[in-house]
């Protein structure tokens, strides 16, 4: 009762006109932001970092997290569109959802996504709200073994999921691990695989490939190889979603939260992992008709399940943030700095130190889900008239945007050297098959896997068997040959029955 009464007074202080204002401002710029190739919601928080200087800081904080969980939806509609995602989180969404574009299906498509980013970050919100103390105890509980294992089992997942081949997609998944590798070491501070280039001393930009890979690419292989054939392919045929579209969803929604909510309490977590996880589950569960769709027509439950995952981690990653002060993606790290600002230190303490400031900033997530339902609902109609404009002018504002987006990150003139070399690669590997989505995940957890395999391997004194002697890690190393081999079992078995 205690935990309502405090909800309760959360809610009288967000719904105070001013800060309902600052949350409706922060849902639609966030949107706004997803929206617009390489532009996330990182860059904007920092962007706007120096308003703390003249803001209160609840009217603040509830902006930046109306930016944060804005963005997340907003790069699920270029993503369905034109398959250029705003955010690494919506690659996944990029994948099923603009086929269903080019299938005339591009309003049930974003549909399913919006109501989707609301039904996750409903739950995912009540959960902030009853569990955030004792999810995130547990959380802290997994050591390095677990959370290298963690990225094993993605890597795995991405490689055998994504692409009709492993081989491509292992390959893919290696060129990401090693330009992730490019850089100072973490450790011993050396120079690795930069050729002398000093640009490259603080390593590839994960924006900077998302970007090239995907829209850089997209609009140069539209150019290159599809000429007038996207034109045709574009189509609209209905804003809504039809009942069967309702079946498929609801259960891929419901799948989707249940697997992104715990990533959002990982300290070593992201979107990206829970949205892969999530495609691969509903590919693995689809049957008859409706897997046929998956890479061909567009599967309805490839958009519903990953953005379902991706809202319930962005907004569980709000757990460790505010009861134990640890970030789990660049942008809760600013927001981490934004409450810094304001001298307010997250951790244990911050429930009762600043109550008022903690409970308005949960209920404001509960507000900041429905603003966005109602923002974006009505204007599934409006995204979907940009399929209309003609091609040659959208493919050169998205280039436009991409080149923008990526130079001011840096002010870097290598920077867009790199951003059209890496769309010339993006368009080969489009050419020749080979999935991109893996080398972006391989860059972003590249690093990571890097540092939390040499933390395992310090703690097991330089034996392997570390990885043995965990439980956590003991079922994910299951998991893994789970991933690799039972899929080959059944198709072999299969194989025999029909001979037979």
């Amino acid at each position: 009762m205690d935990i309502f009464n405090q909800l309760l007074q959360g809610f009288a202080t967000a719904a105070t006109p001013v800060n309902l204002l600052w949350c409706f401002v922060g849902c639609a710029l966030g949107t706004a932001i997803g929206v617009l190739p390489g532009i996330g919601p990182a860059v904007a928080v920092a962007m706007l970092l120096p308003i703390t200087a003249k803001v209160e800081a609840t009217a603040s904080m509830i902006f930046f997290a109306g930016i944060y969980y804005g963005a997340m939806y907003g790069g699920s509609t270029t993503s369905i569109l034109l398959n250029t995602p705003g955010e690494t989180a919506s690659m996944v969404t990029a994948m099923e959802g603009n086929r269903m574009a080019k299938s005339g299906r591009a309003g049930a498509a974003l549909a399913t996504a919006a109501i989707g980013s609301f039904v996750a970050g409903t739950i995912a919100t009540v959960m902030v709200t009853l569990f955030a103390p004792i999810v995130a105890e547990l959380a802290v509980k997994l050591g390095p073994p677990e959370y290298f294992m963690l990225m094993v089992l993605a890597f795995t997942t991405v490689s055998a999921v994504l692409g009709k081949s492993t081989v491509r997609g292992l390959t893919a998944l290696f060129v990401g691990l090693a330009a992730g590798l490019v850089g100072l070491d973490q450790i011993s501070g050396q120079a690795r695989y930069t050729g002398g280039v000093p640009e490259l001393l603080d390593g590839v930009e994960i924006v900077l490939v998302a970007v090239g890979l995907f829209a850089v690419a997209e609009a140069m292989y539209a150019v290159l190889y599809e000429g007038r054939v996207v034109e045709s392919q574009n189509k609209m045929s209905r804003v809504y979603m039809t009942g069967r579209d309702w079946r498929r969803s609801l259960p891929a929604w419901l799948r989707g939260t249940a697997i992104g909510a715990p990533f959002g309490c990982i300290p070593a977590g992201g979107t990206e992992i829970p949205t892969f996880l999530s495609y691969a589950a509903e590919k693995k569960l689809a049957k008859g008709d409706d897997k046929a769709e998956f890479g061909a027509a567009g599967a309805i439950e490839g958009v519903a399940g990953p953005e379902a995952a991706n809202n319930a981690t962005v907004t569980a990653a709000m757990i460790p943030l505010l009861t134990l002060g640890i970030p789990t993606s660049n942008t809760t790290a600013i927001l981490l700095g934004a409450f810094q600002n304001y001298g307010i230190q997250p951790g244990p303490q911050l429930f009762t130190t600043s109550s008022a400031l903690v409970w308005a900033l949960i209920a404001s997530l509960y507000i900041g889900n429905v603003m966005l339902l109602v923002l974006n609902l009505p204007l599934v109609g409006l995204w979907v008239k940009l399929l209309k404009i003609p091609k040659t002018y959208l493919y050169a504002g998205i280039l436009i945007f991409a080149t923008v987006g990526v130079y001011g990150m840096r002010q870097s003139a290598f920077d867009l050297f790199l951003l059209y070399g890496i769309g010339v690669l993006g368009v080969v590997m489009r050419r020749f098959d080979f999935p991109t989505a893996p080398v972006v995940v391989g860059m972003i957890l590249g690093p990571l896997a890097e540092a939390q395999l040499r933390n395992a391997m310090s703690i097991g004194e330089g034996s392997a068997m570390v990885f043995l002697q965990r439980p956590v890690s003991v079922i994910l190393i299951v998991v893994v040959l789970g991933v690799l081999i039972l899929p080959r079992l059944a198709k072999t078995w299969s194989a025999r029955r029909l001979a037979a």
